[in-house]
């Protein structure tokens, strides 16, 4: 089999699709999320705690002024920006625990789903049930 018959087998398979289509779907929703944080939840925040813009929070680590803007003191050497980082880590707790309330209703369908029935007993079975039985009288 050559190679790009065995890749072509892989790649159609179910589950690899099913992936695909999962990481498609994770990265739009981690854009709406990321939305959520920066847009909505992060003003909210900031207003609370004084009118602070988190973006722009930062410690200066090359001599620069505190006053100026985040990319201003980039440009004039390294920062520590860790209100940047406060944002992505409040977008990773939203994200991850949407992903949790979506694996538990998953999980409770699974558990509420009704039992298959049980399958069909094969007609030689019942005929082999049925000659066992005779013999046994």
């Amino acid at each position: 089999m050559s190679v790009a018959s065995e890749f072509k087998q892989f790649a159609l398979k179910g589950n690899v699709m099913d992936l695909a289509v999962g990481v498609i779907i994770g990265g739009a929703f981690g854009k709406i999320v990321d939305s959520l944080v920066n847009d909505i939840i992060m003003p909210i925040i900031g207003k609370i705690f004084g009118g602070f813009d988190f973006s722009n929070m930062y410690v200066p680590l090359n001599g620069q002024s505190a006053d100026l803007a985040l990319v201003e003191a980039k440009k004039l050497g390294a920062v520590l920006a860790y209100g940047n980082f406060i944002t992505i880590v409040l977008n990773f707790i939203i994200l991850a625990f949407i992903i949790f309330q979506m694996v538990k209703f998953m999980n409770s369908l699974k558990e509420a789903a009704p039992p298959p029935p049980p399958a069909a007993t094969p007609e030689d079975i019942l005929l082999l049930r049925e000659i066992r039985d005779n013999l046994k009288k």
